[in-house]
Formats: structure tokens, sequence, C-alpha cells
């Protein structure tokens, strides 16, 4: 039986916008369990022991495939990916424009099929095949001021599905995490233009059943899960991390 502490032993992820935030903490975990991880993002990810740094944009099919045959170079395989990297977008329907519906689609939802596409060949030749991808709570519920966002994560959503039943027989498996609204860089940035901040912050925390903001490594450990080799059974599916926001109906924090 795999020892859970190291159930990725041997095995190589890719992990992309894993320099910061959800994805440095799902490159934390993964390395702690016993992957060497390639960290795919527009900037260096922080040096440390089994992590590669690997400088690429999701948006360039260039890029993207470069990014993927020097990993296989480096490492002789490719077992996991995690579809991290993403943008948050605000607004209403009416409230941005072509350009950046286009700009977010690309990164967020076209970047996904972008970094699976040039994988697939890899993940195929393992015994321990994974994509996981990072949806959202926007995905199953509707969120005020956040369309263009939701809309991507959406995508993502029935993408992960289609994946999951176009890979089954491949021995792919492929998920997503659903987090709530966590504790990120980009949280810090929409507050930092508030308002009143501390304000703004207290409402996106009473937002949530459990009263507070969802950790990055929270997170990281719904997306260890579903790419362990530990759960050959879960495919096609999605693993909420929101402190209830999806379905439960209380009182409110306590």
């Amino acid at each position: 039986m795999t020892d859970l502490a190291r159930d990725f032993d041997g095995l190589v992820a890719v992990v992309t916008g894993g320099a910061s935030g959800i994805g440095a903490a799902v490159t934390e975990v993964l390395t702690a369990r016993g992957a060497h991880v390639a960290v795919v993002d527009v900037r260096d990810a922080v040096p440390a022991p089994g992590v590669t740094s690997i400088r690429a944009d999701v948006t360039d099919d260039g890029s993207v495939r470069r990014a993927v045959e020097r990993v296989v170079d480096q490492h002789g395989r490719l077992d996991v990916l995690v579809n991290n990297a993403g943008i948050g977008a605000q607004g209403t329907i009416a409230d941005n424009p072509d350009e950046e519906w286009h700009r977010v689609w690309d990164l967020n939802v076209v970047g996904v099929a972008r970094m699976t596409r040039a994988a697939l060949p890899h993940l195929r030749r393992s015994p321990s095949a994974a994509v996981v991808n990072t949806c959202s709570i926007a995905a199953t519920v509707g969120l005020p001021e956040r369309a263009l966002y939701s809309a991507t994560k959406g995508a993502i959503l029935a993408l992960t599905r289609a994946m999951a039943a176009d890979h089954l027989a491949e021995g792919i498996r492929v998920n997503c995490v659903n987090p709530g609204t966590a504790d990120t860089p980009w949280i810090d940035t929409l507050l930092s233009r508030a308002a009143d901040p501390a304000a703004e912050r207290a409402a996106l925390e009473r937002r949530q059943p459990h009263g507070r903001l969802v950790s990055p490594q929270e997170v990281a450990g719904a997306v260890a899960y579903l790419a362990s080799p530990l759960s050959g059974s879960t495919t096609g599916t999605y693993l909420a991390v929101d402190g209830g926001m999806q379905a439960l109906r209380t009182r409110g924090p306590r």
C-alpha cells in the first residue's frame, strides 16, 4: 500500500501559475509528498528543492510546447498536470469590452486547452496520469459582478467533464477543484482598490458560511487528493473547497 505521505514519489508534475498563491501552495504540497514539480509561470518561482522554474505564457502555444518538452527532456516523463494559471475579472455583463472578454477567456480557458494538449502525449505514457484544473465557486453559484470570470470558470467545469470522458480509456483522470474566495494576491489587489479594504474583506468573509477566506493550503490539499495515484476512481468531478458556500444555508458564521 502506498504511503500517503509519499504518494507522489517518482512522479513529475507541472503546475501552471505556480509562482504564487494557490499554485505555490500546490507546488509545496506536491514536492513534500515526493513529486518533482515544474512551475510554469510568467514569473520565476521561489527556488526550492524538487522544483524547476520555467518561464512560459499559457496564451502562447509555442511557449507552452517548449515548456512541456523541457520538462520531459529533463525528467523523462510527465505524470500530473495542474492547470492553475488564471486571472480574475470584475463587473456585470455590460462592464467589460470585447478585448477584455477575449483576454480573460484566452488565459483562463484556452490556456487550459493549450497546456493539456501539449501534455497529452506524455500523460498517455504515465501509469498515474492526472489533470487537475483550478475552477471556482463561480462555476456553480451566481456571484455579483463576476460575469466574465464566472463564464470562464463555468467553461472550465464543462471542459473538465468533457476531457475526463475523452481520456478515461487512456488512463488519464481529469478533475477540478472549486475554491471559494481564497486569500490570494488577486484578492489582495481587489481589496487595495476598495474604498474601505477592511470592510470589503469582512464582507467577503461573511459571504462564506465558515466566516473566513479559504487558504491556499486548503485548496492545495484538495488538488493533491485529486491528483494522487491513490484516487484512481475519482474522475470527471469537482471538489468544492468553499467553507460550505455552495451547499449550505446557515444563519451565518458563529
